[in-house]
């Protein structure tokens, strides 16, 4: 099969590193041939394939070298679980400069190395998702990425990062080849959850691609730098990222999304209940005075 580069994006905290870890270790415990690329400066896309607190990153890398070219790709690439390739970009000391920019350089000198000519399945870019800013938006940007996944939940600010990053796949989707490929709700238990990112999804044009349980055994397998696919294979929860790999592995319904505007957004947050009609004679009204 032709290697299909896929980008996970979604706000920060939502659990998109725990969910493409686990999703990946699925895939490649089916047998397919992936790389993950950490494009967070955190640096955690990989700790649970790899087992380990954080991969040592090709910018951090570059600074002790000198430069990006004084590297080999076997310095910033490491095998883990599954036979799976890690790679983690990493960004610059907080407060200076573009986080971004690791992105770029990572994905260049992969490029260049070569690193995406081996019998790859996947790709997978692991996004922070928040800001679709130069850096960050370039899976996006260079038509690296042809498929967007969004990790959500069924909370305001998670629905509101993902309404942003539709609108950054349109941006470029008529230059480029890029689609959004689903939403994955990564489940906060909040009310009528699964109805609420199927209603987002159809605003948006797209499907939610699966509705993944919250379940304590991810938190178990993560103490243990873990994914749950490993650390307790038969567990239902490792169930759930193996259906989630076979849709993925399945899909065809890539799209250019629709999304929505703020006002859109809103009513459908209240419809669902998320959001209460302001009561004019409220707004601004502590507690204290409201129970007075």
């Amino acid at each position: 099969m032709a290697l299909r580069q896929c980008a996970i994006y979604g706000k920060g905290g939502i659990g998109k590193s725990t969910t493409t870890q686990n999703l990946v270790a699925a895939l490649a415990e089916a047998g397919k041939k992936v790389m993950i690329v950490g494009c967070d400066p955190k640096a955690d896309s990989t700790r649970l394939i790899l087992h380990s607190k954080a991969q040592t990153t090709v910018m951090h890398l570059a600074a002790e070298a000198g430069s990006v070219e004084d590297l080999e790709l076997e310095d910033v690439l490491s095998v883990g679980f599954g036979d799976v390739k890690c790679v983690e970009s990493g960004g610059p000391e907080p407060g200076v400069g573009c986080a971004g920019r690791g992105v770029i350089t990572a994905i260049n000198f992969l490029e260049e190395e070569g690193a995406y000519e081996e019998d790859l399945d996947f790709v997978f870019y692991d996004v922070l998702g928040d800001v679709v800013c130069g850096g960050f938006a370039m899976p996006i940007r260079e038509n690296k990425a042809q498929e967007i996944y969004i990790v959500c939940s069924g909370e305001m600010m998670a629905m509101y990062a993902a309404n942003n990053i539709a609108k950054g796949i349109v941006k470029y989707a008529n230059s480029g080849g890029v689609r959004l490929a689903g939403l994955i709700c990564n489940s906060r238990n909040t009310d009528r959850e699964d109805e609420l990112i199927e209603a987002l999804a159809a605003k948006l044009g797209t499907q939610m691609i699966h509705f993944v349980p919250r379940d304590n055994e991810v938190q178990h397998a993560e103490i243990r730098r873990m994914t749950v696919i490993e650390y307790n294979p038969k567990h239902k929860q490792a169930d759930e990222y193996r259906a989630l790999a076979q849709k993925v592995i399945g899909n065809t319904k890539f799209v250019i999304p629709t999304p929505v505007s703020m006002d859109e957004l809103e009513d459908l947050l209240m419809e669902f209940g998320i959001m209460e009609e302001e009561d004019e004679s409220i707004v601004g009204q502590t507690a204290a005075e409201a129970s007075a």
